[in-house]
């Protein structure tokens, strides 16, 4: 009889490598399944006609609070969730935060049990991750990847309006239409991001839960509402080069990828390729550094930054306006 050649053997190590990481999805998948719900908000319009928005959410808190994106929930009141396992509840909105793409609903009766928040600080780019919803109406869909991106900045368009998401996570897991509001997960399932599929560029992208993010949910939570400070920058975070490290004593900077048109940003003359070393003399090395910084106390008032331009250090003064819009 022949043998196998030494080509079709099976190579027990990579075999057990997959095993691992077939393992680790289940596992991840097992325990978040139950904390997403499909939702779908109705409402009517003035002319009478049906607005609906749909996608996932991510139940958080044992009295029912769940967190979704705000393009989901797009202004309406109230709508469905429902689970896995077909446990229902009808939900309200209590609040949306355009500038994060984050909302909160509130389910009327219990359902599962909450799911449990990481801190999105800790990822890396290259680590695994697991992203649970329910696209194309498939509830508890499960696709993996990894990190493959931190602290970028997605400029988007709510109807004929554009806005910045900043801090996003890129990553190479799959997102179709109503992924957008679920969970991403580390592989010790604490959700790490909600998932948002509004870039539209064929990549996967989630809101991180972070100490901003925390904020964030506090002031929905208790107010229905974030006032935010808002510039109109899109950037991402760059190493600099060594003797940009020697003239600033900073190795990493914020690269302006985009000034958004009329924003106090362009107002203050910020032009892409500016390299921001410092906001309110604090320095800045990621959008959430920045972000941090434009709550309500920064509206309106003297937002002092120094960037680095053609080799030379800059000092600029704008003043972040309001975010007023609503998806």
């Amino acid at each position: 009889m022949g043998t196998l050649s030494e080509q079709e053997v099976p190579d027990s190590g990579a075999e057990n490598v997959l095993d691992a990481y077939s393992r680790s999805v289940i596992h991840v998948a097992e325990l978040v399944t139950p904390h997403v719900a499909a939702i779908e908000m109705t409402g009517t319009r003035r002319n009478g006609q049906v607005r609906m928005g749909s996608g996932s959410a991510v139940l958080f808190t044992e009295d029912g609070y769940m967190l979704t994106n705000a393009h989901v929930v797009a202004g309406i009141k109230s709508g469905r969730a429902v689970f896995a396992d077909g446990t229902h509840t009808e939900v309200e909105l209590v609040g949306a935060d355009p500038l994060s793409d984050l909302a909160i609903v509130h389910g009327r009766r219990s359902t599962a049990a909450p799911a449990t928040l990481g801190n999105a600080e800790t990822l890396r780019v290259g680590q695994m991750v697991i992203a649970v919803g329910n696209p194309l109406g498939l509830s508890g869909s499960v696709t993996a990847g990894v990190v493959s991106g931190l602290g970028r900045s997605i400029p988007v368009w709510a109807g004929r309006h554009r806005r910045v998401i900043e801090d996003v996570i890129q990553t190479d897991a799959a997102l179709n239409p109503g992924n957008s509001g679920g969970a991403l997960a580390d592989t010790s399932a604490r959700i790490v991001g909600i998932n948002t599929a509004v870039a539209g560029m064929g990549l996967g992208l989630a809101v991180p839960i972070n100490s901003t993010t925390m904020r964030i949910i506090a002031a929905l939570l208790g107010d229905g509402r974030v006032r935010r400070a808002y510039l109109g920058l899109v950037s991402t975070p760059i190493p600099l080069d060594a003797s940009a490290v020697m003239r600033t004593g900073q190795r990493e900077a914020l690269r302006v990828v985009e000034v958004i048109p009329d924003s106090p940003a362009e107002h203050a003359g910020l032009r892409p390729d500016d390299l921001v070393l410092s906001a309110q003399g604090r320095p800045v090395s990621s959008a959430e550094s920045l972000q941090k910084l434009l709550f309500a106390e920064a509206i309106g008032e003297p937002f002092p930054l120094t960037v680095l331009r053609e080799g030379k250090v800059a000092n600029i003064v704008a003043i972040p306006s309001e975010m007023m819009e609503q998806l």
